[in-house]
């Protein structure tokens, strides 16, 4: 066969490979585990508290529950994923989507500014929303929009993925305030909540505007020859769904859809509030979709069956998300039982010492980025690592600012690109995009954050950051 006749496997395929492989990794790697202890509520490892333990290799019965267990295990976000299916298949049922997204073609087609400016604008606003409160599951609806307005406007599939979710991850990454990675982080380290606040901004401007250079440089020349996208024949089927003839005669929005677009930009802003005034989370977040969804389907003027059979329609949509998060997470679970998530841990925090302290610096943003594949949680990951890390760099001369900045970038930058984030995989199977594709195309940026990283970590041992 020749190779240019040879497909990639899908991402099912993929992800239930990787099931197999650390079930056979826990036959290879010792089992361990670091004693951990309470405090204010949040389990934290002890450290230098790494002792082996019984081993515990997963077998092929484990393997085959896997997506089971993957599925009472991510069972809230899987249930967020398909409730917000749902409600969008309301809000597309009243075709106010379609009306903005056309809308907005027509400035783009008629104002140049709004043509430099619609790319950086929104990415923007994604990644303040992801370093000011940690927009991450948050992001799942907005492929919804940004997709087929990437199409309309003459981009790509991974153009439409990469504003929000891009934008959104790069200030996950260089966050200035966000309190699920830098708020735990800090307070485990023993340092002032949110303090170092200075260099967290100048970090999250530049990462921010490394991230959207580099797309619309991407898009640019995608728009000027489409079939350099790696998602060219996928995307030459969505356009088929998308009502392109309706655009030459479109004279702007009528008073049914602004109304219904205002009642879901209101939805928004009140779940942006809550988010930021009373923390909510994913149960809260869902209630208010849903009134917002029930609220926009009577405005709309649908009939109740007509709500009903959208929110069914869009929850099916779903389902293949919903089976890509409950295999991610079944990775997870399988390290998890086999005991070696914690001897990878400790055997990669080992390699630090002894190294200059900028190099020990860069070291640790290295080690977090390579636990993050299997601790893609921010909250998780600080709990985990943090206790290890900031002592650690007492020792190495690794300021616990510097540390915390480590962990930041490593548990940031790689949840863009990594398979076992459920978030990531929802995201791109809810785009239509292969994770095989998504990773050729993501890992240039990828490197150049990596490198940008690196070079961020030197001036806090200069200017000695504490």
């Amino acid at each position: 066969m020749k190779l240019s006749k040879l497909k990639a496997p899908n991402t099912f395929a993929i992800i239930f490979s990787l099931v197999v492989l650390v079930a056979i990794l826990t036959w290879i790697i010792p089992a361990g585990e670091f004693d951990r202890v309470e405090v204010n509520g949040r389990e934290l490892v002890k450290n230098n508290s790494y002792h082996p333990v019984d081993s515990n290799p997963q077998n092929i019965d484990d393997v085959l529950m896997a997506p089971i267990r993957g599925f009472i295990g991510a069972a809230e976000i899987i249930g967020f994923v398909l409730i917000v299916g749902g409600i969008f298949g309301i809000f597309q049922k009243t075709e106010a989507v379609d009306s903005g997204i056309m809308a907005l073609a027509k400035a783009y087609q008629k104002y140049p500014l709004v043509q430099k400016l619609i790319i950086p604008i929104f990415m923007l606003v994604f990644s303040a929303a992801g370093a000011a409160f940690g927009m991450s599951e948050e992001i799942i609806p907005f492929i919804l929009i940004f997709v087929p307005m990437a199409l309309m406007l003459g981009y790509d599939s991974i153009t439409g993925v990469a504003i929000p979710f891009i934008g959104a991850g790069v200030g996950f990454a260089g966050a200035f305030l966000n309190p699920f990675t830098i708020g735990i982080a800090q307070g485990i380290a023993g340092l002032q909540i949110f303090s170092g606040m200075e260099y967290r901004l100048l970090v999250w401007v530049i990462v921010s505007t490394v991230a959207i250079t580099y797309i619309v440089r991407y898009a640019n020349k995608i728009k000027a020859n489409p079939k350099l996208s790696l998602t060219y024949e996928i995307d030459e089927r969505k356009r088929e769904n998308l009502h392109f003839k309706e655009f030459e005669s479109f004279e702007g929005i009528d008073r049914k859809h602004q109304v219904v677009l205002i009642t879901f930009l209101a939805g928004i802003i009140v779940l942006v509030f809550g988010v930021l005034k009373y923390e909510w989370f994913i149960e809260e977040i869902c209630a208010v979709f849903v009134m917002t969804g029930l609220a926009v389907g009577f405005l709309g003027r649908l009939k109740i069956n007509e709500i009903t059979e959208a929110f069914v329609k869009g929850a099916k949509d779903m389902i293949g998300t919903a089976i890509v998060i409950a295999l991610a997470r079944g990775i997870l679970i399988v390290a998890t039982d086999g005991k070696i998530i914690d001897s990878i841990l400790y055997g990669l925090s080992s390699t630090i010492d002894g190294l200059h302290p900028v190099l020990s610096g860069q070291a640790m943003f290295v080690v977090q980025s390579l636990i993050n594949v299997f601790v893609p949680s921010g909250s998780g990951q600080a709990a985990l690592t943090m206790p290890i890390m900031a002592p650690l760099g007492d020792l190495v001369g690794v300021s616990r600012q510097t540390a915390v900045l480590a962990f930041q970038f490593g548990d940031g930058f790689t949840n863009m690109i990594i398979p076992t984030s459920a978030v990531t995989m929802g995201v791109l199977t809810l785009a239509e995009v292969p994770w095989e594709k998504w990773a050729r195309w993501m890992f240039p940026l990828l490197m150049i954050l990596v490198v940008t990283a690196l070079l961020l970590l030197i001036p806090p041992y200069l200017m000695n950051w504490q």
